[in-house]
């Protein structure tokens, strides 16, 4: 039988909190320190229960874990301020409201178009609508790394 669960203290628990959170100044992501917390008060309810299996322990740090990266995450989501620069590292969001020229046909409602030293790769919405060469097309959208385009107005109201 294992016996070192048996011998889990208090101070365990905080050490692992500690060393968790510290694990988050190394390699920031904002779940380690949710897991810290996690620990931390593991210990905590096992200094105010003294007689807690480790089972019931474990079972604890796990519920707690799972609570307090659902609170942090909504609290760091809140507390994220809007940017003045939405588009920053979304190079296709960029795009969206672009016109463009068609080189070749799309093909079952998708196909690429060179836009500056890149090649995107593109839907057409609505879906199964094709789309041939030459035709100016407006971006509307961007999924993924995939463009969504559709006929620019003009050409659509000039056909």
């Amino acid at each position: 039988m294992i016996e070192w669960p048996e011998t889990i203290s208090i101070w365990h628990w905080l050490a692992l909190g500690v060393v968790v959170m510290l694990i988050e100044v190394l390699v920031p992501g904002v779940i380690f320190l949710w897991l810290g917390i996690a620990a931390v008060i593991t210990g905590l309810a096992f200094a105010a229960i003294p007689s807690m299996s480790w089972e019931i322990q474990a079972i604890l740090f796990a519920v707690l874990s799972v609570i307090s990266i659902f609170i942090g995450r909504r609290i760091v989501s809140a507390r994220q301020a809007p940017t003045d620069h939405p588009t920053l590292n979304r190079r296709g969001r960029t795009l969206i409201g672009t016109q463009h020229t068609l080189d070749t046909a799309s093909s079952g409602g998708r196909g690429r178009v060179k836009i500056g030293d890149s090649v995107w790769r593109f839907t057409v919405a609505p879906q199964g609508s094709e789309l041939a060469a030459g035709t100016r097309i407006a971006v509307v959208d961007v999924d993924g790394t995939t463009l969504v385009v559709e006929a620019a107005a003009e050409a659509a109201a000039e056909g």
